[in-house]
């Protein structure tokens, strides 16, 4: 099984201690395609390597995104790419698992939290993520869904 875990990078990296601990949890039921996201490869700018561009890492994401057979997204944090990665899995009708940390100062855009194609699975503790991947991994996958009319 193939997963693309997305997590915010240029929206903020303060998230990264959890993507470090969330990426083997997720590689006990697949190859992590982006295990890549919780290394120090990345800086608040995305990835430090200059030689790759903009475009490239778009069309790699898109080719990934389209390859994998699930999608987990930490969500905590905002991110314009996330939210659009999101979108564009949803649109090819991806299994879809959002994880997100409640705070008092940070709320779920309700595009996120009201969508009825995205499972949101709120965590405070890594154990409680442990337990979200046992039962979204041992589900049997729903017939797809029609995909969204484009507008």
């Amino acid at each position: 099984m193939k997963i693309y875990f997305v997590a915010a990078i240029r929206g903020g990296r303060g998230d990264r201690e959890w993507y470090l601990q969330i990426i083997p949890l997720l590689e006990q039921y697949g190859e992590v395609v982006t295990e890549h996201i919780g290394t120090n490869r990345f800086t608040e700018e995305g990835e430090e390597s200059p030689e790759v561009s903009d475009e490239e890492i778009f069309e790699r994401d898109m080719r990934w995104i389209k390859e994998a057979d699930v999608i987990v997204a930490e969500v905590t944090t905002a991110s314009l790419g996330v939210g659009y990665e999101l979108h564009e899995a949803e649109n090819l009708n991806k299994r879809i698992l959002c994880l997100y940390r409640e705070h008092d100062d940070r709320n779920l855009s309700p595009m996120i939290a009201g969508n009825p194609n995205l499972r949101v699975a709120p965590y405070v503790v890594i154990e409680d993520v442990k337990k979200i991947f046992e039962e979204f991994f041992s589900e049997k996958p729903s017939r797809p869904r029609k995909a969204a009319a484009k507008r």
